[in-house]
């Protein structure tokens, strides 16, 4: 890996027309957010916005994601950036000019934001081909929000074919404007899911022994699940089991015959995933055979974690440290969200960090996915400076 230094250092800050035109891209897609698989008209803008830039070669791996690829004259090594662009189904509460234009739905998790950093970033390295060695592809993805997820779909259309280094970003509201998140090694877990199905017998709840209650059942069900995060599984590893919905019943005095259940289990080690369902399964088994029921268990593995390469993660940490000082550099911890950004961590050796993005004067402090999500347009520089300097220690400028 080389950290050869370049002559072609980035600046300390980005000038203001580029500032200040990366912001006016933000705002246009936050504007006209587009939901998962449907960024026709998102994808457009981005193949349009990079066709202005000289010396990339600009391609659709699947109908709603653009690839830009930028060649070097010279051989070297092959990165790729990631940024991704769909919104999700939230009506905006936020009163601002450029709020969403599309009722129910709303960039509320950033992804405008990190389309127009990645934006930014080809610019300003479109800019410096002729003393490129190797090759740098932008992935401007799709889909992030929804499984099977768009990294995945990309992998499969070849877009890492080659490809030595991985890095990608999200913004954070946890974090103030000026800060980048840095973590090594496991950063993000595993979303799986799960949907059950308890069937008893339903009837007169005056007579409950002439029943077997679905609902009694479930209530065990879920206080049972419980112990394969606090009992079953070594409290080193790092595991959610949450049931997040419980339907049954339609009346006070009948016990109806089925209950529906599901939830979410977060992991990050491939051991775990693969002993939870097999736990679940077991409870299940136990709870409903005592009990005259019975049971049907969909599980449903999503992303991989993201886990942060060691190599690569330093040669961030030590970008952003460059950059913006020790001081601005915010060591967190593992999250149990996930992100289909570790796609392409199954192919090459990547790296995930965070861009600060949160300000209380400004009201900027909701989280995300929530209606009045917003981000500091002042933390896109921070993005686009981490992307652009890392870019110069991984590949080789002359």
């Amino acid at each position: 890996m080389s950290t050869d230094a370049v002559s072609h250092s980035t600046s300390s800050a980005l000038s203001e027309e580029l500032k200040e035109q990366i912001i006016t891209w933000r705002r246009h897609l936050h504007q006209h957010p587009e939901l998962s698989f449907e960024e026709f008209a998102t994808s457009q803008f981005i193949f349009d916005t990079l066709s202005q830039f000289a010396g990339l070669e600009l391609s659709r791996p699947t109908p709603t994601s653009v690839m830009a690829r930028l060649i070097g004259p010279l051989p070297g090594k092959v990165l790729a950036l990631r940024a991704d662009m769909d919104a999700l189904p939230i009506t905006e509460e936020n009163d601002i000019p450029f709020a969403s234009i599309h009722e129910g739905v709303m960039h509320a998790c950033g992804h405008d934001g990190h389309t127009a950093m990645l934006l930014g970033v080809a610019k300003i390295l479109a800019e410096r081909k002729d003393s490129l060695h190797g090759e740098i592809r932008f992935l401007f993805q799709h889909a992030e929000e929804l499984l099977p997820g768009g990294a995945q779909e990309m992998v499969k259309a070849g877009v890492m074919e080659g490809v030595d280094y991985v890095v990608g970003s999200h913004l954070d509201a946890g974090l103030p404007t000026g800060q980048i998140g840095i973590i090594y090694g496991p950063a993000m877990a595993s979303p799986d899911s799960f949907r059950l199905t308890i069937t008893g017998k339903g009837g007169h709840a005056a007579y409950p022994h002439m029943t077997v209650d679905p609902i009694a059942v479930g209530a065990q069900v879920v206080t049972n699940l419980q112990h394969i995060a606090s009992r079953n599984i070594d409290p080193i590893d790092h595991l959610v089991v949450s049931v997040t919905k419980f339907i049954s019943g339609t009346a006070y005095n009948v016990i109806p015959g089925s209950a529906e259940l599901a939830g979410t289990v977060r992991s990050f080690t491939p051991e775990v995933r693969r002993e939870v369902p097999e736990l679940m399964h077991r409870i299940l088994r136990g709870i409903t055979e005592a009990h005259n029921a019975e049971y049907e268990l969909d599980y449903e593995y999503g992303y991989h974690p993201v886990v942060n390469e060691t190599e690569v993660t330093q040669v961030v940490h030590t970008a952003a440290e460059e950059l913006f000082g020790p001081d601005r550099i915010a060591m967190i911890r593992p999250a149990m969200g996930g992100e289909d950004f570790s796609a392409y961590q199954q192919e090459a050796p990547g790296v995930f960090f965070r861009v600060g993005s949160r300000n209380e004067e400004q009201g900027i402090i909701y989280p995300h996915h929530h209606a009045r999500f917003n981000i500091d347009d002042e933390a896109l520089a921070y993005g686009v400076q981490v992307f652009v300097r890392t870019a110069e220690k991984l590949l080789k400028w002359t």
